[in-house]
């Protein structure tokens, strides 16, 4: 591989890690409202004895969105769970080639098949118009828009997933620097 052509991949694998980077800043911000709002949901419920179904809902779902969609910004600063018994002391270029056969055999496969499998499912929920099935809950558009988050998540898997691939691939050919030990498998 010429020097030109990594210097692209290196390039092309930044600007992939750049929109999860991006994503993952933007969806830290929804752990404010997640926080506020389990803290009014406990204000109302236990010095007023009020409960309001929809907050109750929105809290969860804030929670649901920010897990999914910030998976991908997980992955890429190697904060997701790995069971490293062996992969701490292995070189750089063994964990190389484990990280290229996890993200081709494992994280790219399973992407697109959460992808393919939740198509039809995000679908119909904005076909039939799905609403929260509890009384009070919320309203028409909130599901369906909760719903794809699923196949935005995958995508974004699969997009870290290339550009960790790309990264990975340049230091088995020796362009580039291993990461650290204990850098992500999409970090160099």
């Amino acid at each position: 591989m010429s020097d030109d052509t990594a210097d692209k991949l290196r390039w092309l694998s930044g600007a992939l890690q750049r929109i999860n980077e991006a994503i993952g800043t933007a969806i830290a911000w929804l752990t404010l409202p997640m926080v506020i709002g389990t803290f009014v949901i406990v204000v109302l419920r236990y010095a007023f004895d009020l409960g309001y179904i929809w907050m109750q809902e929105g809290v969860v779902w804030l929670h649901a969105a920010a897990f999914m969609l910030a998976a991908a910004y997980t992955l890429k600063h190697d904060e997701h769970v790995r069971v490293d018994i062996f992969y701490r002391g292995m070189t750089a270029r063994r964990r190389a080639v484990v990280n290229v056969l996890g993200i081709t055999l494992f994280l790219l496969p399973m992407s697109v098949f959460i992808l393919s499998a939740s198509w039809d499912y995000v679908a119909v929920s904005w076909q039939i118009r799905e609403g929260s099935r509890e009384a009070g809950g919320l309203p028409y558009p909130c599901v369906p828009l909760l719903k794809s988050v699923i196949p935005a998540a995958s995508v974004l898997l699969a997009i870290e997933g290339v550009a960790g691939l790309m990264k990975q691939i340049l230091v088995l050919l020796g362009k580039a620097e291993a990461p650290a030990s204990g850098a992500g498998p999409t970090e160099l």
